[in-house]
């Protein structure tokens, strides 16, 4: 007779267990908020305004090789060349009829060449920030982008008025006392103002349009390009135009270019009608003025 065995425990089947109900998720707000009354953020909250974009840009601009490069060169080119040019014309007096001669013209050379330079810094100002993906960062950190590219502005317009500035005047000083006694004339205080403020502003202009297209283009070879061909290209087609029916397009070409522009500072036009005076700072002016409004509109429609 067998004995029945006892039987078998059953495994616990896992009751289910009341779902504790989730707390929704805070809604988190700006301190102080209502939801947390006694909390105090230790970071200040401050809105952001034109000041701080300037102060960004202000640290990219001189914590970049390419500034100190550029603007190196731009002082190299206009102080040498223009001490050079006095220097020459200084020891050749005795040979050429000096009379009435305006010591400052002779900064022109060296201002022409560094115009480059002022052109480079400023494509690169924008169009370098494109090329390297930056500007993604920038507009994160600022996301109205027309403030940002006024900031960029502001800044390059200063940086590159100043240092044509000191440097212009440096030139014309020199000039002015190497040809003393070579039978120049003394300037008049228009010539001077012109010689050094006005033809600073005009280059400062000239940079500030280099930026805007660098914002419009968004390539640095190619805005460079771009703004040397309008530098240089309508004086060298000018001289090319041989044809009697061209004699209207090639004289307007030789009145507006940029070098003349620039040696109306100095009194000496390629022309004799043309720009005169101020002139040529009120129409790179209206030039940049409407670039740099078409840029802006730009990039409200376009994507960094």
């Amino acid at each position: 007779m067998s004995t029945p065995q006892p039987p078998m425990p059953q495994a616990a089947v896992p009751q289910p267990q009341p779902q504790m109900a989730q707390a929704p998720a805070p809604h988190w707000q700006s301190a102080p908020a209502g939801s947390y009354p006694t909390y105090t953020s230790p970071i200040p909250v401050v809105r952001t305004h034109l000041g701080h974009a300037i102060a960004s840009e202000w640290t990219k601009i001189r914590s970049v090789r390419s500034t100190m490069w550029t603007l190196g060169v731009f002082i190299l080119l206009v102080v040498g060349i223009g001490l050079l040019a006095a220097v020459v014309v200084s020891s050749s007096a005795g040979e050429t009829d000096l009379a009435g001669e305006n010591p400052l013209s002779f900064g022109f050379f060296g201002l022409l060449l560094g115009s480059m330079c002022i052109i480079t810094l400023g494509v690169l100002t924008t169009a370098s920030e494109y090329g390297t993906g930056m500007i993604r960062t920038t507009t994160t950190a600022c996301p109205n982008r027309i403030r940002v590219l006024t900031a960029k502005a502001i800044v390059f317009f200063a940086v590159a008025f100043v240092v044509t500035f000191a440097s212009a005047l440096l030139v014309a000083l020199a000039d002015v006392a190497l040809l003393d006694s070579s039978g120049v004339r003394d300037p008049s205080g228009g010539e001077w103002l012109k010689g050094t403020l006005g033809i600073s502003l005009y280059l400062a202009l000239l940079g500030l349009l280099s930026l805007v297209i660098g914002s419009i283009i968004r390539h640095s070879a190619g805005a460079i390009t771009i703004m040397i061909g309008v530098v240089l290209a309508p004086l060298v087609i000018a001289l090319f135009m041989f044809s009697s029916s061209l004699e209207k397009l090639r004289e307007a070409l030789f009145e507006y270019s940029i070098p003349n522009q620039l040696s109306v500072f100095y009194s000496n036009s390629l022309t004799e009608s043309g720009p005169s005076g101020w002139d040529p700072l009120w129409i790179m002016l209206g030039v940049t003025a409407v670039a740099f409004a078409g840029a802006c509109a730009l990039l409200e429609k376009r994507d960094v």
